[in-house]
C-alpha cells in the first residue's frame, strides 16, 4: 500500500477509486476535512494482505483510521463504507438529522443502499463487464434488479429533493452507484425524478471533487486482466 499525504485532521483513509471509495471522499469533501490518503490497489491484491486485513477484516475498501476520536479512545478503526459514513456524520454533526423520524429515514435509506443498490449494481457490473463467460441469465437478472431499485428511488424522489428529507449520508451513499448507471444498463432518462436528483448532486462541488480523488490510479484494463480478476474475484486463475 502506497501513501499519498494530505495532512490536516487526524484521519487516514484506505481507498481505491471505486463506488464504495467515492462515498467517503465525497463525504470528506462535503465536510471540508483534510485527511491522509493511502491507496490500496485492489487489482494487485493489496486488500488481501494481513496488514490491510488487520484494519479491514473483510479485505475490502474503504477503511478509516481516526487518531483523535471524540470518545477518548487512542484511535478508532472503521471498515465498511456505510459505517464510515455514520461515524463521520456523528463525529462532525453533519448530514445526519437529529430529529428521530428524519434520522430513522436517513439510516433506512443508507442501509437500503448497503444491502440492495450496491450489491446488486456490483453484480450487474461483474456479469455485464468483467465475467469471462457472458451468462445471459445473470446479466438479465442483475440488470433487471438494478432497474427495479432505480424505480424504488424514482418513486421515493417524486415529491422530495433528497432521499430522507434533507441532503444526507443516504444521498452520498447512493450517488456513486448511480454514477455508474451506464455500466448497469440503465438510462436515467427513464427515471425523471431520479435523474433530477442525480443532476442536483452532480452540480455540487464536493461531489465532483470526491469522484475525482486519485482518479489517475484507476486502470479499467486492470479489472479485466488475469491478475486483476484473480485479485478482485477470488479466482483460481
Amino acid at each position: 500500500m502506497g501513501g499519498m499525504d494530505s495532512t490536516g485532521d487526524s484521519l487516514t483513509l484506505y481507498y481505491w477509486p471505486t463506488p464504495n471509495g467515492f462515498k467517503i471522499t465525497i463525504m470528506l469533501a462535503e465536510l471540508g476535512i483534510d485527511y491522509r490518503l493511502v491507496p490500496v490497489d485492489i487489482t494487485r491484491g493489496e486488500q488481501h494482505t494481513s496488514r490491510y486485513q488487520s484494519i479491514s477484516p473483510n479485505g475490502k475498501i474503504p477503511a478509516l483510521i481516526d487518531a483523535s476520536p471524540r470518545d477518548g479512545r487512542d484511535k478508532a478503526v472503521i471498515f465498511e463504507s456505510g459505517a464510515i459514513l455514520l461515524y463521520l456524520a456523528e463525529k462532525y454533526d453533519q448530514f445526519l438529522p437529529k430529529e428521530v423520524e428524519a434520522r430513522s429515514q436517513t439510516v433506512q435509506w443508507l442501509f437500503w443502499q448497503m444491502g440492495g443498490l450496491g450489491p446488486m449494481a456490483g453484480q450487474a457490473h461483474h456479469f455485464r463487464l468483467y465475467a469471462d463467460e457472458k451468462i445471459a441469465y445473470a446479466i438479465r437478472r442483475y440488470t433487471n434488479e438494478c432497474r427495479r431499485l432505480y424505480t424504488v428511488m424514482n418513486l421515493r424522489l417524486r415529491d422530495r429533493n433528497w432521499l430522507a428529507g434533507e441532503y444526507s449520508i443516504a444521498d452520498i451513499a447512493c450517488l456513486p452507484w448511480i454514477f455508474r448507471h451506464e455500466r448497469q444498463g440503465q438510462d436515467l432518462a427513464e427515471f425523471t425524478d431520479l435523474q433530477a436528483w442525480y443532476q442536483r448532486l452532480m452540480a455540487r462541488d464536493a461531489v465532483r471533487h470526491g469522484l475525482g480523488v486519485a482518479a489517475e490510479l484507476r486502470d479499467d484494463a486492470a479489472f479485466t486482466s488475469a491478475t486483476g480478476r484473480a485479485a478482485l474475484f477470488s479466482l483460481d486463475d
